[in-house]
């Protein structure tokens, strides 16, 4: 955002809310895109100790046009929200609020984002086997998207934490139509299972920044025609996308998940087509693009 832009009274104003917020991308994001398009927005960052009393001050202020939710408020936010859509719902948190004459109206972009991402690389997930690594927050953004928007023939999630894999699968089973299989992570279940599957999509912190050597899956359990995709942004060439191009696979990066949730926020909040560009440029130059 330039300095020479104009803030006036008639500016919307849109955040992300956690704590910490510090090392969140988002301003610098939405603001470049605000930018691009000649909008009269911007985005800021909230530190948000006390939700119940932030939520009533973004329901008073007459320009607030809705914000992003981080760690810890994603499932506390819904108890405050007017109206949630059903995924949502489903998923149990939300990362994203419109404000909309008052009424607040909350949504998740996570599995509108990776389902996108999957799309534009040109990954058929409709008739197909996937398979997700991890049943946490994002986990079940992905899944419940890919269960009622994409309708893949059986999805299997493999967890480490036995309670919420249970509860994810049970509640996929009981609210969606897929054919749902979940399984304890170990290297046994994890061979088997990547054997069998179309698609994988990783959703742990493994191989993150600064612990970029780390990988659940080696090239060796791999073959060609699987389509790989990390959720994991930085690095934007993790090894698991490493190992999957040298077996032959479709990777998918971690970076375009990112990108695009932010771009299904930004287009619910100023009704504008997003310059994805811009804002995919942000997020490259932030991380680096290797």
């Amino acid at each position: 955002m330039t300095q020479s832009k104009k803030i006036d009274a008639r500016t919307q104003v849109c955040a992300v809310i956690g704590n910490p917020v510090e090392h969140s991308l988002s301003p610098a994001i939405h603001n470049a895109a605000f930018e691009a398009l000649d909008l009269n927005y911007v985005y800021t960052a909230f530190k948000v100790e006390d939700l119940a009393a932030a939520m009533s001050g973004f329901r008073a202020l007459g320009n607030f046009r809705g914000f992003s939710v981080t760690i810890p408020h994603k499932v506390a936010i819904m108890q405050y929200l007017d109206e949630v859509d059903e995924v949502t719902r489903n998923i149990g948190s939300a990362n994203t609020v419109v404000k909309e004459d008052g009424i607040l109206k909350g949504t998740s972009s996570d599995g509108p984002g990776a389902l996108k991402a999957l799309t534009d690389y040109g990954v058929e997930v409709a008739g197909r086997q996937a398979l997700i690594l991890g049943s946490g927050g994002a986990a079940r953004a992905i899944a419940f998207t890919l269960a009622t928007s994409a309708k893949p023939p059986d999805i299997t999630i493999l967890g480490v934490v036995p309670d919420e894999l249970e509860r994810l699968v049970h509640e996929l089973r009981d609210k969606t139509p897929a054919c749902v299989d979940g399984a304890p992570f170990d290297t046994r279940s994890l061979k088997a299972k990547v054997e069998r599957a179309d698609i994988i999509i990783h959703c742990t912190p493994v191989g993150m920044h600064p612990k970029i050597e780390e990988t659940l899956i080696t090239r060796e359990l791999l073959r060609g025609g699987q389509a790989v995709f990390d959720i994991v942004y930085n690095p934007r060439l993790t090894r698991l996308l490493r190992e999957a191009e040298s077996a032959g696979c479709a990777t998918i990066p971690g970076v375009e998940m990112f990108v695009n949730q932010a771009v299904v926020q930004f287009e619910l909040w100023t009704g504008q087509r997003a310059p994805v560009s811009v804002m995919r440029k942000v997020v490259e130059e932030s991380f680096g693009r290797t």
